[in-house]
């Protein structure tokens, strides 16, 4: 999930994961897998940063956990 800000300045949160294109119009809209779009007040810039960092959040979180479960036996054999 990424946080935003609609035009009226209201926050929104939306699911990174449905997002199917983003386009400047001149304001950044957010198409979803869905069809529904959204109006956006971050750059199509600072949107495709936010996605990114809810990439890489999501992806090193298993590997953060593989290595605490690899400690935790290790800790209970040793």
């Amino acid at each position: 999930m990424i946080r935003l800000t609609r035009l009226n300045h209201q926050p929104i949160v939306v699911n990174a994961e449905l997002i199917e294109y983003l386009e400047t119009t001149p304001d950044t809209v957010i198409s979803l897998v869905n069809g529904q779009k959204m109006a956006v007040l971050e750059t199509l810039d600072q949107v495709m940063a936010e996605i990114i960092n809810y990439q890489r959040e999501i992806r090193q979180r298993p590997i953060v956990r593989a290595k605490e479960r690899e400690r935790d036996r290790e800790a209970e054999s040793g």
